[in-house]
């Protein structure tokens, strides 16, 4: 039955596509084109033709190997390598002469000159000269307006011949100094001091020659000879004549520096001044040792001092000293044991006070002697560029110099109204903190600051005259490239006692005590260095908060303002 109907169906379907495919072959077809044709491509976007080169084969390297190790031996040449040659900095060039001029208030000029020869290793040779002046006037107690003028003259001709272990040196030296003792009791009406009355004049004419070795390596035998005449004048017939003679050997000897000292001072007064002749010889042994943690000094020193006395004072001074590191460069202890004679002589008296009485005091002066100082301090560097001390010392001192105007009211003139001064000895002790720092700030700024506090103990006066309790002073220092340089400096004195004795026909001296405050005094200054051979400067001195009296009755020059100029050629 299913086979039946299957086949009626597909006869069906059969006779009815016949007719249909005859249809569509009768059917004509017509194709009409309104343009002509015209064939273009689009715009397309070409597409990276290049290869993707992906290699996905993976190479595994699989091999074996093996060392068999040999020792190399190198052939080694040796040759000799030149040794390096040091050659040191360029030295700086040196000019031949070189002259400074300044002007100030006061009429106060400066002239300083030097000449030299060139830089040699057979000799050096040159001279020097130096004025400078002040013609001012100061106001004193009485507001009378005095002259308080002065004048230094200073001229050497200098020479240094160098051997081949040895060095020769000599000089001729030339000083000439005036004052004018303006200073008087102003107690004292209706007097007016002469500038010929009261002026006073010290020329000083020395000749000094040295001998000295010049060891490279200092083992060797050291030595050191000089010689020295001078003669000192301070009025047509008070004079002195000094030879000095002065000796230092020393050689070391298993570690330890051994030698010694000598020393021989004669001077010959005019007959107008002292009729005998002075003179002072010392001997000086002693021996050292330096190691770079410790040292030490054992020395002494015999001395003869023939003074004013008919004959001659022995003296006994100990020369021992001892020093260790406790932080090596930083902190150092040292400690001494000494004691000395100072010489009051003429030429270093009138550098302390100028003024003394007009007739032989000033070659009649004793010796100061110190027989005994104890020191003990810490020093060493501080860390900012430089180094520091801190120390005390006490010292005995016998007939130490001190001075006191003299007065003789009932007879008029300069030389008993207070304008000259007369010694005063006394034997005292003294303790004295001394401190001391240098230092920079910098590649610019440099400072240095010292300062005392002294303590006396007298056995006659009250006070040390003419002596402050402490004293200090602070200097700062700006360098510009060596083109600006300027400094300032501040200066104090403590609080301090001057003197003055008013002698009378029947009764005792009586005696005048003036107490002065703390002084504080400041100094600056300015150079520019236009060129390397011309420079201008200017300071300013005296800057003062307070008046100043150097010596009783004495006030001294205040403000002073100086410029100049600097050539070297």
């Amino acid at each position: 039955m299913k086979r039946t109907v299957i086949l009626i169906l597909l006869i069906f379907i059969a006779l009815i596509s016949l007719p249909a495919q005859s249809r569509q072959d009768d059917m004509k077809r017509e194709v009409t084109l309104y343009n002509p044709y015209k064939p273009s491509l689009p715009e397309v976007r070409k597409r990276s033709s290049l290869p993707d080169i992906n290699d996905t084969v993976k190479m595994v390297n699989d091999f074996k190997y093996e060392i068999s190790a040999k020792p190399f031996s190198p052939v080694y040449n040796i040759s000799p390598i030149k040794a390096a040659s040091l050659l040191p900095d360029p030295l700086p060039k040196l000019y031949k002469s070189f002259v400074k001029f300044g002007i100030g208030n006061y009429m106060t000029p400066l002239a300083e000159i030097s000449i030299t020869n060139e830089r040699s290793k057979r000799a050096s040779y040159g001279a020097t000269a130096r004025h400078f002046s002040t013609n001012g006037r100061v106001k004193l107690d009485n507001d009378k307006r005095v002259f308080a003028g002065y004048m230094d003259n200073d001229v050497s001709l200098f020479g240094k011949k160098f051997f081949r272990s040895n060095l020769l040196e000599g000089s001729v030296d030339f000083s000439q100094k005036t004052r004018y003792a303006y200073g008087y009791d102003t107690s004292i009406v209706d007097y007016v001091a002469k500038n010929k009355d009261i002026r006073l004049n010290y020329n000083n004419l020395g000749l000094n020659t040295s001998f000295a070795s010049l060891n490279l390596d200092s083992t060797d035998f050291s030595y050191d000879f000089d010689v020295n005449y001078d003669i000192f004048f301070a009025g047509n017939d008070r004079n002195q004549h000094n030879l000095g003679i002065a000796g230092l050997m020393f050689k070391s000897y298993k570690g330890f520096y051994m030698g010694g000292g000598l020393e021989f001072d004669h001077y010959n007064p005019s007959s107008s001044v002292f009729n005998k002749s002075k003179y002072i010889f010392a001997v000086n042994p002693f021996v050292n040792k330096n190691t770079p943690l410790w040292n030490f000094r054992l020395g002494l020193q015999l001395l003869l001092d023939k003074n004013l006395k008919p004959g001659a004072d022995f003296h006994l001074y100990p020369d021992v000293s001892f020093g260790f590191n406790i932080v090596p460069s930083y902190v150092s202890f040292f400690a001494g044991l000494n004691g000395r004679l100072e010489k009051n002589d003429p030429a270093s008296v009138i550098g302390i006070n100028p003024y003394l009485a007009g007739d032989t005091t000033l070659f009649r002066l004793q010796n100061t002697n110190h027989p005994l100082i104890i020191s003990a301090g810490i020093k060493g560097n501080n860390g900012l560029g430089g180094n520091y001390i801190l120390s005390a010392s006490y010292s005995i001192v016998n007939n130490m110099l001190f001075f006191s105007n003299r007065i003789y009211p009932v007879i008029p003139g300069p030389a008993e109204l207070g304008n000259f001064f007369l010694p005063l000895n006394d034997d005292a002790e003294v303790l004295n903190v001394h401190g001391e720092v240098t230092g920079q700030i910098g590649d610019k700024i440099s400072f240095r600051g010292i300062a005392n506090w002294y303590k006396y103990t007298l056995t006659k006066s009250d006070h040390a005259w003419n002596r402050p309790d402490w004293d200090m002073k602070i200097s700062v220092k700006y360098n510009l490239r060596d083109k600006i340089i300027a400094s300032a400096d501040l200066t104090s004195l403590g609080k301090y006692s001057l003197v003055a004795y008013k002698y009378d026909l029947l009764l005792p001296p009586a005696q005048i005590t003036f107490n002065k405050p703390a002084h504080f005094n400041l100094n600056i200054g300015a150079e520019y260095r236009y060129t390397k051979i011309l420079s201008v400067w200017a300071k300013i001195n005296n800057i003062s908060f307070n008046r100043y009296y150097e010596w009783a009755y004495y006030p001294t020059q205040r403000f002073l303002l100086m410029a100049g100029f600097t050539y070297s050629l």
